[in-house]
């Protein structure tokens, strides 16, 4: 496969990235710092194979996002987009977590989604969301961990924006009950803006949900033959936690080896 990874710098992007490098995928690294990667044996040693590529590029500049795209392609068609784009938050008082821009990844893969490629087949588009955003997905929400997620109202505010695009250009249905995201998250007239797909016309999208994030060891790597540390399922359930890594190793199966199971869906997962 030839993948363009966006955010994958650290957390799941980056142990999805190493897994698809192993199985002999091409990746091409969309890094604001490329020098992030210079003491990173594992990743310098796919660079000296070319196997994995770094290019400077930021996903908040579309011109930055748009030349991505014409690199990745200089390896083939690109068969998989991987965007886990995240800020790290900062603590306010008043306003619990915060992420500067306040919609960093809605932006972005924004800016993926009005440049991505008219290739045939579609890429595959992976995205990391998050649980609790939707009034459902809050409801499912363990009480104990509430408080939590109040906290995060504000970066998950922005996620919600992503997920609302996702919906937007792959048909799936938003309920009156999410509402629509603010309009400094979207962007006045964003389903109208230049380059985005046509609604419902991208059919190859993977919206995944994590619970709680840990930074926990895989679980799958160690499970009994026939068992996979972790669960997944359509739409939201009643969980508490799950590791960066778990989710990784879910990103790299369902794009390897699954993906006929998980095209044009939204799942959780969770332990």
């Amino acid at each position: 496969m030839n993948v363009l990874a966006i955010g994958a710098s650290r957390n799941i992007g980056y142990y999805a990235s190493l897994r698809l490098l192993d199985a002999g995928c091409n990746v091409v690294f969309m890094l604001r710092s490329p020098s992030i990667f210079d003491s990173d044996n594992a990743i310098q040693t796919y660079v000296q194979s070319g196997k994995a590529h770094l290019l400077k590029g930021d996903a908040l500049v579309q011109s930055d996002v748009k030349h991505a795209w014409e690199e990745t392609l200089t390896h083939g068609a690109v068969d998989l987009v991987l965007f886990s784009v995240g800020g790290t938050p900062s603590f306010s008082v008043t306003k619990g977590f915060v992420i500067s821009p306040a919609n960093l990844v809605t932006h972005s893969l924004m800016n993926v989604l009005c440049t991505i490629s008219t290739q045939s087949p579609q890429p595959k588009l992976v995205t990391i969301s998050s649980a609790g955003l939707t009034p459902s997905s809050h409801a499912q929400i363990p009480l104990l961990l509430k408080p939590i997620y109040l906290l995060l109202n504000i970066p998950h505010k922005d996620k919600m924006g992503a997920e609302r695009a996702i919906s937007h250009i792959a048909g799936w249905p938003w309920p009156e009950s999410n509402g629509e995201p603010e309009l400094d998250i979207m962007g006045e007239g964003w389903m109208e803006k230049e380059g985005l797909p046509a609604a419902g016309t991208y059919q190859n999208v993977l919206v995944i949900r994590p619970a709680l994030l840990t930074d926990g060891e895989c679980k799958a790597d160690k499970a009994r033959e026939g068992k996979v540390g972790y669960r997944v399922k359509d739409g939201d359930f009643v969980a508490w936690t799950v590791s960066r890594k778990d989710v990784a190793h879910f990103v790299a199966d369902a794009v390897l080896n699954r993906w006929t199971e998980y095209q044009n869906k939204c799942v959780s997962i969770a332990y």
